[in-house]
């Protein structure tokens, strides 16, 4: 029996189950039961505030007011840089910072879209359509007057408008000096320059272009036409060289590149319709080109007062088929300005160098003036027939020159003036 107990004993402890042990499971209960207390604690029921009744409707009006002024903030920040937004694209000054004078014409009968383009494409407002419409808006179109006007990028649509509404006294015109003896190219400077100095500007890559197309004034100017015919005038430097009359003209301040051209031909054309020039041409056997070429190196071989015996020498190489060898030529051809030139610049492959070629250089090198013009087809009778051969220049400064009838004469005078070429070439030349 006492065995058999303690076998009975034995299988119930292996025999374990959560009933046979009460303690340990309500030990293990409470645990759990701790831990789920700590993760989740209720809230503390708040006490309820108690609004008095009176103050209600008040809370109310707070609320709308809130809500209504937080939207109108919301709408005004919208506006407000929509406004700004459309104001700097469309209507603001094109450019605060720049007060440079700009020149702006309006012509007798231009229409309000006219003027609105014009001053788009000036620079001056943001938006044609804008400005035209805001004119019409505020009824002051038929206030707008014709006139030379000076703006700037920094006005209102206000202010120039109010400008172009006063009138102007600014004249509609200026003044041009072309230099005689100069270049196309120089001359396309001094228009910018002069054009400049009135707050214009002036295109001269148009109008070096221009001078050479001929095709486009031959219609109107015959002795353009006539050039046309000569099969190697592509060769030319430009085609208008020695045509653009030099002297002193009145323009219109809007005057483009080929307005100042066509004005500069139609002088050319006035003065190879004077009776003195065109019988000299005629009488002389050349060709307007040719006359124009021999006159362009007379300009710039001397001064007035010398043009006709430097003529002379020429004429009296060209009649024994020597080379004119003329150094103004290859300064031309070369694009230099010195006196002593050596034997490289003197032997320069070129059609303008006449040491190289003979006869007359393939073009004029400057625009003669019309004193140069007549000398060139009217020769001094006394140096003509005298058979002078030769000039030098003697001193720089003043541009005074020696005559002589040898080849002899000739290399002692330039021996003797030479260094003061060269010492003018050190302080002058290029």
């Amino acid at each position: 029996m006492e065995h058999q107990n303690n076998s009975e004993n034995h299988l119930n402890r292996n025999n374990h189950t959560p009933g046979a042990n009460p303690d340990r499971e309500q030990a293990r209960n409470e645990r759990k039961l701790k831990r789920s207390e700590r993760k989740y604690k209720p809230p503390k029921k708040r006490s309820k505030v108690v609004i008095p009744s009176y103050l209600k409707p008040l809370i109310l009006f707070l609320r709308g007011l809130a809500i209504f002024l937080i939207s109108a903030a919301i709408v005004a920040t919208t506006l407000y840089y929509g406004v700004k937004k459309v104001y700097g694209k469309y209507v603001a000054p094109v450019d605060a910072k720049d007060d440079s004078v700009v020149v702006f014409i309006v012509e007798s009968g231009d229409s309000l879209s006219t003027i609105a383009t014009n001053l788009y494409e000036s620079n001056l407002v943001r938006h044609r359509g804008v400005f035209k419409y805001y004119v019409d808006f505020t009824d002051r179109t038929k206030n707008l007057k014709a006139g030379v006007y000076h703006l700037n990028r920094t006005m209102t649509m206000d202010e120039i408008i109010d400008i172009i509404s006063m009138g102007s006294e600014l004249d509609n015109t200026m003044m041009i000096t072309i230099r005689e003896g100069t270049t196309v190219e120089s001359i396309a400077e001094q228009v910018k320059e002069q054009m400049e100095k009135e707050h214009l500007n002036f295109d001269t890559e148009e109008f070096l272009t221009l001078c050479n197309d001929g095709e486009y004034f031959s219609m109107d100017y015959p002795f353009i036409a006539a050039l046309l015919e000569d099969e190697n005038n592509t060769n030319r430097r430009y085609l208008l060289e020695g045509y653009l009359f030099p002297d002193t003209y009145e323009i219109y301040l809007n005057s483009t590149p080929e307005d100042v051209i066509r004005r500069l031909l139609d002088q050319t054309q006035e003065v190879l319709a004077d009776p003195e020039i065109s019988a000299g041409i005629e009488s002389s056997g050349m060709t307007i080109d040719q006359a124009l070429t021999l006159a362009s190196i007379v300009e710039k071989e001397g001064k007035t007062d010398s043009f006709a015996k430097i003529s002379a020498v020429f004429h009296n190489r060209l009649k024994q088929g020597m080379n004119l060898q003329s150094d103004v030529t290859v300064q031309y051809a070369l694009g230099i300005n010195n006196l002593a030139l050596n034997n490289g610049e003197i032997n320069t492959d070129s059609p303008y160098n006449t040491y190289r070629n003979t006869g007359l250089p393939i073009g004029p090198i400057c625009n003669p003036s019309k004193n140069a013009l007549s000398a060139a087809v009217n020769p001094d009778k006394e140096y003509l027939n005298g058979g002078y051969l030769f000039f030098t220049l003697t001193d720089p400064n003043t541009g005074e020159l020696a005559f002589s009838k040898t080849a002899e004469e000739h290399e002692a005078i330039v021996a003797q003036y030479r260094p003061l070429w060269e010492q003018y070439d050190q302080e002058n030349g290029n």
